[in-house]
């Protein structure tokens, strides 16, 4: 596929804000994005994400770097100069016009014909399913209908990129995951690139062909949703996504076998080969590959948690529709998060997995994932080892 939008080394501070918002690592921060590509950027509140997509529209510009769009570098053109459009999360639409006539505003601002624009306002509607209501008004709308009625405004100029700026966050569950299904369903049909931003990895994941996370003013990992979940980089990405609990503690390597041990838990695996032994490391263990059972008494999992099990209690019990969340508690204070489907569980509809109950969790070696612990500094050695690796 060929990359529709470029960014590279893009930096920026703000007044009175020490050090970047944005970048604050030398290089900045590069991301592309391919042509009929929903790319994602996802994290917190203040990680640098809106700032991102406001350099890549206009709106703000970058101290450093710059953004290139079908190949043309676009960093010193107006946001109404480059071949990109906006949906916000308020929608902005005009509340005196009708939706055609909304949808059809920025033709008319340039100059586009009224037969012209009649015809490219009908094929918008109809690209967002909204045909039948163009000669409503904005206050005869949905949520959802309303959402629609900006996405077709902004795609009628047939942009290049289309900017996302958080536009489900104020609908409620059932209407943001139906827009979620609407807007993959309309980045097929139309082929445009869309960059999406949202701090809901949920919705990030469940609508993303590729996401970025950040932190910070950094981007930390790019990947596909399957490769965050299976793979990712840093324990910051893996407690972000809510990829699984997280292990910390002291970290070695015994040939193939690698062991994070803390919290009265050893937590030992195949040796990952993108990590080396020297970095401060942590354990990430999915709730989906973990497997929960009765104990006769607290504290009964061999070695005291030493090896693939550890012993605890159940802390609580959620269901969140799809399946049962239990919440144990080990005896070392970590908060072990096991996933149960819905049914069959003996153990579950009898009670014996009910708050304050003694449990083992237990799990397979090769379902450990090891993380660089990115809480932990790493040592002059090793950001000397890092810079020659990555420079090799």
């Amino acid at each position: 596929m060929t990359a529709t939008l470029n960014c590279r080394g893009l930096r920026k501070t703000y007044p009175g804000q020490a050090g970047y918002a944005l970048g604050p690592d030398p290089e900045g921060v590069s991301i592309e994005a391919e042509r009929g590509e929903l790319f994602a950027l996802l994290g917190p509140s203040g990680c640098g994400k809106t700032t991102t997509l406001r350099i890549i529209g206009g709106f703000v510009n970058a101290d450093a770097g710059t953004v290139e769009i079908e190949g043309k570098d676009v960093s010193g053109l107006r946001p109404y100069q480059r071949p990109t459009n906006t949906v916000f999360q308020g929608y902005a639409l005009f509340p005196h016009m009708s939706i055609e006539n909304n949808v059809g505003f920025g033709l008319k601002m340039d100059g586009v014909g009224k037969s012209e624009r009649k015809k490219r306002v009908a094929k918008a509607l109809e690209l967002v399913g909204l045909e039948e209501f163009g000669k409503r008004k904005v206050a005869e709308l949905s949520g959802g209908q309303a959402q629609r009625a900006a996405l077709a405004r902004a795609m009628i100029k047939e942009p290049s990129v289309l900017l996302l700026d958080e536009p489900l966050g104020a609908l409620d569950l059932k209407l943001r995951r139906q827009m979620q299904e609407e807007l993959v369903n309309l980045k097929q049909r139309s082929g445009t690139t869309f960059v999406h931003v949202t701090h809901d990895q949920e919705e990030a994941c469940a609508i993303a062909d590729r996401v970025a996370v950040m932190n910070a003013g950094r981007v930390v990992q790019v990947d596909s949703p399957v490769e965050l979940f299976r793979a990712p980089k840093t324990a910051y990405v893996a407690e972000f996504i809510n990829a699984g609990t997280v292990i910390r503690g002291s970290s070695s390597q015994s040939g193939d076998v690698f062991e994070v041990a803390g919290n009265q838990m050893r937590v030992r695996g195949r040796a990952p080969s993108r990590i080396s032994g020297s970095r401060a490391c942590a354990a990430v263990l999915s709730p989906a590959h973990l497997r929960v059972a009765p104990s006769a008494h607290a504290g009964s999992a061999p070695n005291g948690g030493d090896g693939d099990q550890v012993a605890g209690q159940v802390d609580r019990l959620v269901f969140n529709g799809s399946t049962h969340e239990v919440h144990v508690q080990t005896d070392g204070g970590v908060d072990l998060r096991v996933d149960l489907p819905l049914g069959g569980n003996e153990d579950l509809e009898n009670g014996s997995l009910t708050p304050g109950r003694p449990v083992t969790v237990s799990w397979r070696p090769e379902d450990v994932i090891f993380v660089v612990d990115d809480g932990v500094a790493p040592t002059a050695e090793e950001e000397e080892e890092i810079e020659i690796r990555e420079a090799v």
